[in-house]
């Protein structure tokens, strides 16, 4: 398996993280182009791959994940501003034949990530 994929793991409720809005978008030295708007689905993941294993470039990519929209939907008490609204993932791609799967844990107060299998 190859390509980029991800997913989301809402660690306040245990959950995976639905509807969750991200986008992907290539980083260059002309400026960030956008390649995908999506949602997650009610796995916390994507129904397809971000990027498919034959379109995966070596570079440079950011994830945007609106991680405040999805916990107000829940209901959760969130200060105004939130405290994080977006979580930016800036990553590289070395191996455009490997798999890459950035998954996001998240809370409206701290996230983590890493890179998957």
């Amino acid at each position: 398996m190859a390509g980029l994929t991800t997913h989301i793991l809402d660690t306040t409720h245990g959950t995976p993280a639905a509807g969750v809005s991200i986008r992907l978008y290539a980083r260059n030295d002309d400026g960030d182009a956008l390649l995908l708007t999506t949602k997650t689905n009610s796995d916390g993941r994507c129904d397809q791959p971000l990027i498919a294993a034959e379109d995966l470039k070596i570079g440079r990519y950011r994830l945007e994940f609106d991680v405040a929209s999805y916990f107000a939907g829940k209901a959760v008490d969130l200060p105004d501003p939130p405290f994080l609204d977006q979580v930016v993932i800036n990553f590289g791609v070395n191996d455009a034949k490997a798999h890459y799967h950035v998954p996001l844990l998240v809370s409206p107060f701290g996230y983590s990530t890493y890179r998957g299998s």
